[in-house]
């Protein structure tokens, strides 16, 4: 029985690891980006030369962090989700943001107009919020704006009120 183990996801930029890190810190629970985990365990498998980026080893990705998710309590930081094993998350939440502000974050990250563009795209069209629904339960798939400090305090207090419920459902 694997411990309330909560799955942020979407485009890159929509805040994912602010609201991963300030919820870890919040609820006591362990938080994970994946991104940083492959950089650290050089969990790749070649470069994107397009998109001037590793290519994420899914299969190392998982095997590393089976035996975390099997403890549980961990917070889960990624904008991809349709590679990890349905079992693992009790919830999975998107976050979603204006075009506008997202253009802004992306710009500043210094990303090339390609993959500005194709970030922004993937927001237009819902492509991870689409990938949550077809890879999950779509009733442990939940949407948050992420636009403004407000949104993020927010979606930190609701988080924190779901991981209590589950404990409390959970805790027999």
């Amino acid at each position: 029985q694997y411990f309330s183990v909560t799955f942020l996801t979407g485009t890159p930029g929509v805040g994912k690891t602010t609201l991963g890190k300030e919820l870890a810190s919040r609820s006591g629970l362990k938080y994970v980006n994946v991104g940083d985990l492959a950089k650290e365990g050089q969990l790749y498998d070649g470069y994107d030369e397009e998109y001037d980026c590793p290519i994420l080893d899914e299969d190392r990705v998982v095997d590393e962090l089976e035996n975390q998710m099997k403890e549980g309590g961990v917070i889960v930081d990624y904008h991809g989700c349709d590679f990890f094993p349905e079992r693992w998350f009790h919830i999975v939440f998107v976050l979603r943001t204006d075009n506008s502000e997202l253009y802004k974050r992306l710009e500043t990250r210094g990303y090339n107009e390609k993959k500005l563009q194709d970030n922004i795209q993937c927001e237009i069209f819902q492509v991870l919020y689409e990938e949550a629904m077809a890879s999950y339960k779509e009733e442990i798939v939940h949407q948050l704006a992420s636009n403004k400090p407000e949104d993020l305090e927010n979606n930190i207090n609701q988080i924190l009120k779901w991981i209590e419920q589950w404990i409390k459902d959970h805790s027999s």
